[in-house]
């Protein structure tokens, strides 16, 4: 496995006196890193590494700074045999390549870039880097350039490792995560050597097999790096006090890293685990610790450790009065904290059930009187035992339980002593249900405990209900004004708890209060101020938020008084755009269809729910990016063309062969000819009742289905219906003569119904005849659907007749279909050259080759010109834009032959040998 080489910095072409290139040889969180001088004049500077000993060199890691950053870096090795000269001028480097590193702008020049580059296995002995000019920023004024650490990696020359790994080309893996730069740079480097001692024997316990050794052993080095980073930021806050001359927060942050760590070591049990001296059984079987993964322990605060260094000083002083404070030794009083640490643990379970726990004082070592340091911190209850028992713990609590367990009890003698009150800008704003519900009500809407947030809502609901009255006459209308800023507020609650509370308010608001009792005005102001919140809490990642929206949207969209002012359906109606999120348009779209359902589409152009309102928002939904939103669209289309199908064709591309080519259309023009086709049959049925359906005019009109009733009061004419009905029933085999008479066979007679003089134009009655024959086709297939297998239409594929598994067939499986490269719309594939220079969204960055009639991008054209495929095509030949193979007779079953053979279109995903 590769391990990080040792290096040393020989050469650098300049530096800062304050930043000096030795910088780079060690790793650490207190590394400052080199950066060259500010008023350098050298354009590029170079900085030469000398391994210690000839590697073969794997990958090389950089640390730029944050905000010193060069442009590039180029990476030169050079190998020097023994004996050979070693000087800089002597060296003959080899160039390897360079590292781009970005200008830090997006992170506000706050944070570093770590780059990683592999260079395959180079034998050398020396690297050079070469840094180029500076990202110029507001930041570096002077137009340094500077690195915070070189990392090298790699193998000794001749390892075995190496070897195996180079024939059975895979990655190569890092001897151990300490020699990382991104573990290095960031962990303390005594928990460093630490992890790296661990991680040896988790290797040793693995060929062992001793797995749970091993499983104790990887828990306690992601724990000790977790411990480490942190340690790692006291060490960096020491330097800089050290930098700034203050020396007793150095002494302070010095004492807090070993306090910290061995309270670390003592929790983690490190030094068992470790089994310095022998195996112990104890680290095969299980312990509570590495149950799961273990939690660290609390580190202290600079106040824990002068308070600890005060009560250790003051307890040694009789004994040592002739040595000097100063010099106390750091293990005695780590020892003595972490003591306390665990004896606080242990006494943390049982504590909540101490009747004691008002009675007592500060803990051990926060406690730094000195009549305590004088008499002994605690009172001890065996005396024959020793001063550092721990029985002087057992009664003492954490100082967070004891203040937790304190603040309970205040707040049962005084439930209003921790409830916040209100400052000036919050009265100002809740004056009015100040004055409607009082102070002590508006305060638990405003208080930061949600217990009591809930407590006002549960008490607004009673007043809304009458199970509860105020204690003076209020208005009704000002009461729901109130009642609906305070629920404005408790609506956009993080806690769900409070919001379910807030969503039972509100239904029971415009449930149970409004209806016949508050102003229209008023309903109006309430919806218009609480919609918009429910609104953006239908689109939440919660499913249980968005459906508790969803559900509170609908019932006040039940209530007489909004329903009369159509006060929700405008709102859900707005089209939907493609930049919305698709769990906000799903909701919107799944409220719409419901209220579509629920309340039926309406003729007043107020209500939200005309046809033309619908239709708009569906055929917005229908270009949606995410599916559910399609198909909810699809649904609200087709609710809608039940009652206009006129208006819902207009409004999407027309009915033909290239809008067929796109699967979304060509579900929904299907679904269209069905419930056309369904209209149809209960107008022939309609149509029989009567006594002459066929022969009369005037008795077709009585018979006809209420939908074409509605169709013929908008610029339809009664004998073209007629004419319709007696030419759509499916049974009869209809003919054309030349005198334009049509001769319908019936079985036992034979009659001639002159046909009524048709007052369309040639390409109307051509257009009338074709959808005539797609609708008796789909009745046909539709009638002998349990008889006969359902097949594919492109590609003959047997299905048992589901709708969804065909959708599913032309979505992910078709041979002759598939996805458009930019708006991922599923067409044929030799329909995608035309698509996307004349149908796509991106048709602008396309264009036609003129030798080879291909789709190829602006930017990409002079490349595909020079291409070998690029030819001119033959006669009755194409060019498939998959594998960029000439396709013999396209119009004759070419196109099938080339996609659907198993040797055929090589750059098709979905061809039938990877079926």
């Amino acid at each position: 496995m590769a391990k990080r080489i040792p290096f040393n910095v020989i050469f650098v072409s300049d530096e800062d006196l304050d930043f000096p290139s030795n910088e780079l040889n060690s790793h650490g969180p207190t590394v400052q890193g080199w950066r060259n001088h500010p008023e350098s004049v050298i354009p590029n500077q170079e900085i030469i590494l000398r391994l210690h000993n000839p590697a073969q060199i794997c990958r090389i890691q950089v640390l730029a700074h944050q905000f010193l950053i060069p442009e590039r870096i180029e990476i030169w090795i050079h190998f020097s045999p023994k004996g050979a000269p070693t000087t800089p001028s002597s060296q003959t480097f080899e160039y390897l390549g360079y590292i781009s590193l970005s200008d830090n702008s997006a992170t506000k020049f706050k944070s570093r870039e770590l780059q990683s580059v592999s260079v395959g296995p180079q034998k050398g002995t020396h690297v050079k880097l070469r840094l180029g000019q500076n990202h110029p920023n507001h930041l570096n004024t002077n137009n340094q350039v500077a690195l915070i650490a070189v990392n090298v990696i790699g193998f000794d020359i001749g390892s075995e490792d190496l070897i195996k790994l180079t024939e059975s080309g895979t990655d190569i893996p890092l001897q151990s995560i300490c020699d990382d730069l991104s573990f290095s740079m960031y962990v303390e480097e005594s928990i460093t050597d630490t992890v790296r001692a661990i991680e040896m024997l988790k290797k040793k316990a693995v060929n062992d097999e001793r797995f749970e050794y091993a499983r104790k052993l990887k828990l306690c080095m992601s724990a000790l790096r977790s411990a480490g980073e942190r340690m790692g930021r006291y060490a960096l806050a020491k330097r800089q006090a050290v930098v700034q001359e203050d020396f007793i927060a150095a002494k302070l942050r010095k004492e807090q890293i070993e306090m910290y760590k061995n309270a670390v070591f003592a929790h983690l049990r490190v030094e068992v685990l470790m089994e310095r001296d022998k195996t112990n059984q104890e680290n095969d079987s299980f312990s509570e610790i590495y149950a799961q993964k273990p939690t660290l322990p609390q580190p202290p605060s600079l106040q824990d450790v002068a308070a600890t260094l005060a009560d250790l000083s003051s307890t040694m002083s009789p004994k040592l009065g002739h040595r000097d404070t100063g010099s106390t030794d750091g293990s005695s009083i780590s020892e003595s904290y972490s003591a306390s640490l665990s004896k606080a643990s242990v006494t943390q379970v049982d504590a909540p059930n101490s009747p004691q726990l008002n009675q007592i004082g500060r803990s051990p070592y926060r406690d730094s009187s000195a009549s305590n340091s004088r008499t002994g911190s605690l009172r001890r209850r065996n005396k024959s035992a020793p001063r550092s028992s721990y029985e002087d713990y057992e009664e003492r609590a954490v100082p967070a339980l004891r203040q937790e367990c304190q603040g309970a009890a205040l707040l049962e003698s005084d439930p209003c002593r921790g409830r916040s009150r209100l400052n000036e800008r919050e009265r100002r704003q809740a004056a009015l249900p100040i004055l409607t519900f009082g102070n002590d009500m508006v305060e638990m809407f405003y208080s930061r405990q949600y217990q009591d947030r809930e407590d006002g809502l549960i008490h607004l609901t009673a007043i809304l209900k009458g199970e509860s009255s105020l204690d003076f006459a209020v208005g009704l209308n000002k009461i729901a004004r109130s009642a609906t800023l305070l629920l404005h507020r408790a609506v956009r609650d993080a806690v769900f708890s409070v919001f379910n509370y807030a969503t039972e308010t509100v239904r029971a608001l415009f449930v149970e209060f409004v209806p016949g009792r508050v102003s229209a005005s008023e309903v109006a102001r309430c919806v218009d101020r609480l919609l918009p919140e429910l609104l953006a809490k239908s689109g939440d990642p919660s499913p249980r938020i968005h459906t508790l929206a969803q559900h509170t949207i609908l019932t006040i969209a039940a209530c007489p008084e909004v329903r009369e002012q159509h006060l929700i359906a405008p709102a859900l109606s707005r089209s939907v755009g493609t930049g919305t999120h698709p769990r906000l348009a799903l909701s919107r779209m799944q409220m719409l269809e419901q209220l579509a359902l629920s309340q039926g589409i309406n003729a007043d152009k107020q209500s939200g729910l005309t046809c033309r309102a619908l239709s708009d928002c569906g055929c917005s939904g229908i270009h949606h990016p995410s599916e559910p939103v399609r198909k909810v669209a699809e649904r609200v289309l087709l609710l809608v063309y039940k009652i206009n199908p006129r208006l819902v064709r207009k409004q999407l591309p027309p009915d033909d062969d290239v809008t067929r080519r796109n699967l979304l259309y060509r579900q929904l023009f299907t679904e269209f000819d069905k419930l056309d086709m369904q209209r149809r049959k209960e107008m022939l049925a309609g149509s029989r009742t009567g006594d002459a359906g066929a022969e009369s005019p005037t008795n077709c009109a009585k018979t006809e289905s209420p939908q074409f009733s509605l169709e013929r009061k908008s610029k339809t004419v009664k004998h073209d219906s007629c004419e319709n009905s007696a030419t759509a029933s499916p049974k009869k085999s209809i003919l054309l003569n030349k005198n334009g008479a049509t001769h319908s066979d019936t079985g036992n007679r034979n009659r001639v119904t002159h046909q009524v003089p048709n007052r369309q134009n040639g390409k109307e009655e051509y257009n009338v005849k074709v959808k005539q024959t797609m609708a008796l086709s789909a009745f046909n297939s539709n009638s002998f659907d349990d008889e006969k297998p359902q097949y594919c239409p492109f590609c003959d594929w047997e299905y048992n007749g589901a709708q969804d598994e065909l959708d599913k067939h032309f979505w992910k499986a078709c041979p002759i279909l598939t996805k458009c490269p930019q708006c991922r719309q599923v067409l044929e594939v030799a329909a995608l050259n035309a698509h996307l220079t004349g149908e796509c969204d991106a048709k602008i960055s396309y264009i036609t080759c003129k030798r080879c009639t291909e789709a190829v991008h602006k930017d990409l054209y002079e490349i595909h010109s020079m291409e070998d495929h690029c030819q001119e095509l033959k006669p009755n030949i194409a060019r498939c834009p998959l594998c960029h193979d000439e396709v013999e007779a396209p119009l004759d079953g070419g196109w099938k032959l080339h996609l659907l053979s198993t040797d055929g279109c090589r750059g098709n995903a979905r061809r039938r040998a990877k079926i």
